[in-house]
């Protein structure tokens, strides 16, 4: 078996020879500069030295534009030693940090009224804007028919998307204030996303849909389980009728924060798959596996321990190996591995991890 054939078998509770050996989140999703320092080269090839298998993450998606489009050029309204602050082009402010850590934080959003969506609604959401897809996409579609890693289909959220849009705490409100403009950025986001994806489905065989949500903290989800069936679950049935019609398994949220009870509302709406399942928030695969048996998990890792030593590490490999025996999951780290990691930590981890699978 190949990656991709692992990749959607262990996600849809098929056999599968082994679970892969994904990268899932590194540092940042590439190599800290420190670790160039420590191990010269290994920006380039540390896919190869560590032998991770798949592709980028261990599944490939497609550079087809899902966000807005044709948006003006962004303008840099201050630059700092460690920071520096941008307004984009759809009027969102942000404040963007220079360190190795990611570090992003939004002072204004773009939807402040009525008028700001109508207006990134006409002008910057055309399914058929030509620039969305890739001047090399024949080329790409050649390459993805002789792939042997799985490929998405990407969502920027329905949760997520709304958010981007009005900030956590307008989007709060406007489930009481304004329900319909809530509806409407959901619906809308979403049926560009399906009108983009009618095309890409007619040229390529797609494994996933991921979407990204990142909508809950340590406390659990940032909406409640009503608001969550009332506006998000009939969206996410649209996602799950065309990944039936295009004969796709596998759903995936990608979510951050404490996930355990909002998994319940996207397993009842459609989604097959989440992760990165955060241990300090509070995450237990194990439980949550025995809890949502058609649920597939992946991530699950504390992150945390490759800063600390060898006990800490070998205790959550060990804890990977008794995850894979339950099925339906996919070990790696539980988000992106921080700059107080040394290459030499997140070297043993994935090494001893790789043990674990690759027997």
């Amino acid at each position: 078996m190949n990656s991709r054939d692992r990749f959607v078998n262990v996600l849809t509770g098929k056999g599968a020879d082994r679970v892969p050996f994904f990268k899932m989140f590194g540092g940042v999703n590439k190599c800290h500069a420190a670790w160039e320092a420590e191990s010269p080269g290994i920006s380039k090839n540390i896919d190869k030295v560590l032998q991770f298998e798949g592709y980028g993450r261990g599944w490939a998606e497609a550079p087809v534009n899902m966000r807005l489009s044709r948006l003006p050029p962004p303008s840099i309204l201050s630059d700092e030693e460690t920071k520096y602050t941008r307004r984009n082009g759809d009027g969102s402010v942000e404040v963007i940090g220079k360190g190795n850590d990611k570090f992003e934080h939004t002072l204004e959003y773009p939807v402040k009224s009525r008028k700001d969506w109508e207006k990134i609604k006409n002008e910057f959401m055309a399914a058929d804007d030509p620039g969305r897809f890739p001047e090399n996409w024949e080329a790409l579609v050649k390459e993805y028919g002789e792939r042997e890693y799985a490929l998405e289909l990407s969502h920027r959220g329905v949760y997520g998307f709304t958010r981007d849009m009005l900030g956590d705490e307008n989007l709060a409100f406007a489930f009481y204030d304004d329900p319909e403009l809530v509806r409407d950025i959901m619906t809308s986001y979403t049926d560009m996303a399906l009108n983009i994806w009618d095309r890409m489905v007619k040229d390529v065989e797609f494994d996933l849909i991921e979407c990204w949500e990142d909508m809950a903290f340590r406390s659990g989800a940032m909406i409640s389980p009503e608001a969550f069936r009332e506006f998000m679950k009939p969206v996410y049935q649209r996602i799950a009728a065309f990944a039936k019609d295009h004969n796709i398994k596998i759903i995936l949220v990608d979510c951050d924060g404490y996930i355990e009870e909002l998994a319940g509302l996207m397993l009842e709406s459609g989604v097959t798959s989440m992760y990165p399942c955060e241990v300090f928030a509070g995450n237990d695969v194990s439980r949550m596996l025995d809890r949502y048996p058609n649920l597939s998990l992946m991530g699950g890792l504390e992150k945390n321990t490759m800063a600390q030593g060898k006990d800490e590490m070998d205790r959550e490999v060990e804890k990977a190996a008794l995850l894979i025996k339950k099925g339906r999951f996919i070990p790696g780290p539980d988000h992106f591995v921080l700059s107080n990691v040394p290459f030499a930590n997140y070297k043993y981890f994935m090494e001893n991890l790789r043990k674990v699978i690759v027997k």
